[in-house]
Formats: C-alpha cells, sequence, structure tokens
C-alpha cells in the first residue's frame, strides 16, 4: 500500500488519511497504533508486525525523528529475520513507495509515528 501523502499529525494511504500513528502491512493499515513507552519503540509495540513477518520494516520516526528505535528492539527483529530501516517519518514515507515499487510482492512493512 503506498503512502499518498505525509505532513506533521497526518498521513494518507491508499486513498484514505489517518491521524493517529500506523502500521502498514501487506493485507491493510492498522490505524490507531499506540506505544507503550510514547517516544520509544517497545517489542511489544510489534506484535502486528511479528504475525505479519516481513522481511523488511521502515520505521518512521515521526517529523522531528524524536522516536527512539532501542538496540534491544532492533536484535529482536533481526532474530527474527527482519531487517529495519529508521528515518524520520516523511523520509521513511518516501522509503517504503520506493520498497514497494522495487520489491513487487515483497514482504515489506511500515511503522510511521506522524507527530513529533
Amino acid at each position: 500500500m503506498p503512502i499518498d501523502d505525509y505532513a506533521f499529525g497526518r498521513i494518507t494511504i491508499d486513498g484514505r488519511s489517518y491521524t493517529s500513528d500506523v502500521i502498514v502491512l501487506p493485507d491493510g493499515v492498522r490505524d490507531g497504533w499506540w506505544r507503550k513507552q510514547g517516544h520509544s519503540l517497545a517489542i511489544d509495540d510489534l506484535d502486528a508486525v511479528a504475525t505479519a513477518a516481513p522481511t523488511l520494516l521502515v520505521v518512521g520516526t515521526g517529523y522531528y525523528g524524536r522516536m527512539i528505535v532501542p538496540e534491544e528492539t532492533r536484535r529482536w527483529l533481526a532474530a527474527r529475520g527482519i531487517e529495519v530501516r529508521i528515518a524520520p517519518t516523511s523520509e521513511a514515507a518516501a522509503l517504503l513507495n520506493e520498497l514497494l515499487e522495487t520489491h513487487p510482492g515483497g514482504r515489506v512493512a511500515g511503522a510511521f509515528h506522524l507527530t513529533c
């Protein structure tokens, strides 16, 4: 599912706008994504990603890039064979779109913090 547009606090995916953080999976968008520790991406925050088992996860860390991805979370993803790419959300959205084009049918997912 390509990202049509991103601006602080709003993301449009496949024609639908969301104003809460989202997880983008090969089978659809999960909106209302809430993290246990706010601006830190914990392992528990990625249950839907683990179930979908993508090979690559793009993490959007917010407009200003304030959400962090702790080393523990990175190791957990790597242990499951999930490569992770991390960038501020505007860059991460563009990266996800690029990966969707270059890996058609690939197992690519995204987790996007929309503010901060």
